[in-house]
């Protein structure tokens, strides 16, 4: 790939979309091991898999809080680099380097101050990368762009593997040194070439009046708003992503006790799923900006629903691998327009990393809350039906996004937002 061009500053759409997708990138090889590794270091301290499991998922709470905060902060910030490129700048060099700590830890007590920290810093530079893209692209592009971003960010599970599988058992601690490496170079490039202060977004936030937006003004502003669409679309995100994360949380007892594979063989059921919702990652986008969004978020969802139901009927290895293939296919047509959706639904640029911000929380809390309820309805009515569960806590997700589609053609929206309907 040519190296995008950049001139004084300025960024090109396919340019911001390169050093966005190079950050998100970087930053998700470094969780992706994370993911990977850490529960190896932590058994080395303890035996109980629930308590790993509970510090595991303790970054995603941390998340919760940090994301918010730190894409508000971003929000209200203003440098010569900009108001996102300061904390990336920072952020990023000191979670690497807290990152490389983590396989020298060498109590219980020394690798969870480690994990708290590295939770801490990695998740404020999360969302402010991100929020470059709605920052540099005008509305009707961004779905292309963040098409990109997933696929990148995607790839990284491949890169995670390979580490893994390469490197670590010569060598445990200089595994850690390949992913924190990534990510100090792609700060190098992002210092280099970057500067959001020339974006149109902080251009317009500068030009507007200077006054601080607090994040729970933004929240309170968007529960109180008569206008329901931006509060009904991250309901939806709520609803789908529990039922996405579900999806691929859940499948390897399923596999076990539905169709009584062995754990290998269920954990392997969506490897060929991961290949199709990169491969319809991109057709996503190009679809939204042909029939607009939210028709093409529904759409996907209806076929993420077909999917799993029929997924209930042919209960088989081979038709499940199928199903869920189909089923991430629909999902992208969510994942890749949902976040875009949001942007384009904020009242202002001024607000665009509280946004992103508030997507995430909503994301996390539906990866936190779906395999729950979905795990309780199987203890009360057994593996077998497990897909079909799903497909109905998707239904919901449909009937919000419903709603949604009707408030916008019974409102009257404004030319940046009438490319999402």
């Amino acid at each position: 790939m040519a190296e995008p061009k950049v001139r004084d500053g300025t960024v090109s759409d396919r340019g911001i979309t390169f050093f966005v997708a190079l950050a998100l990138f970087a930053q998700e090889s470094t969780w992706n091991f994370y993911d990977n590794q850490v529960p190896a270091l932590l058994r080395e301290h303890v035996s109980s898999a629930a308590v790993v499991g509970l510090l595991m998922g303790a970054d995603n709470l941390v998340g919760m809080f940090v994301q918010p905060w730190i894409g508000n902060r971003s929000d209200n910030t203003r440098t010569r680099w900009g108001r996102r490129m300061p904390y990336i700048a920072v952020g990023m060099p000191l979670a690497a380097l807290i990152f490389l700590l983590l396989p020298w830890a060498t109590s219980l007590a020394a690798l969870v101050a480690v994990m708290f920290l590295y939770a801490l810093v990695a998740n404020s530079t999360r969302p402010l990368a991100e929020s470059l893209v709605p920052d540099f692209i005008a509305p009707e592009r961004r779905s292309r762009a963040t098409a990109a971003v997933k696929i990148a960010t995607s790839l990284t599970i491949i890169v995670a593997s390979l580490i893994s599988l390469l490197v670590v058992d010569e060598h445990p601690k200089g595994a850690f040194v390949i992913p924190a490496a990534i990510m100090l170079v792609a700060t190098a490039v992002l210092v280099a070439k970057v500067r959001d202060s020339r974006s149109p977004g902080y251009q317009a936030a500068e030009t507007s009046a200077r006054t601080d937006t607090k994040a729970r003004q933004v929240l309170g502003e968007l529960v109180r708003d008569p206008d329901r669409r931006r509060l009904l679309l991250l309901v939806t995100v709520l609803l789908f992503g529990g039922a996405w994360f579900a999806s691929r949380s859940l499948i390897t007892p399923y596999g076990m006790q539905a169709l009584g594979l062995t754990r290998g063989e269920a954990g392997g059921l969506t490897l060929p799923s991961g290949v199709a919702y990169l491969l319809a990652c991109y057709p996503a986008a190009l679809a939204a900006e042909r029939f607009g969004r939210l028709r093409t978020m529904a759409a996907g969802m209806v076929v993420f629903v077909v999917a799993l139901a029929a997924g209930t009927v042919v209960q088989t290895a081979t038709g499940t691998v199928v199903v869920f293939c189909v089923a991430a296919a629909g999902a992208a047509a969510f994942t890749i327009n949902a976040i875009v959706a949001l942007w384009n639904l904020a009242p202002s640029s001024r607000v665009l990393g509280t946004y992103t911000g508030l997507y995430a929380v909503t994301w996390y809390l539906g990866g936190f809350g779906g395999p729950a309820l979905i795990g309780a309805v199987v203890d009360l009515t057994g593996w077998a039906g497990m897909l079909l569960d799903i497909a109905v806590l998707a239904s919901l997700a449909i009937a919000v996004i419903a709603r949604l589609q009707h408030l916008e053609r019974r409102t009257g929206a404004t030319p940046a937002e009438q490319e999402i309907m």
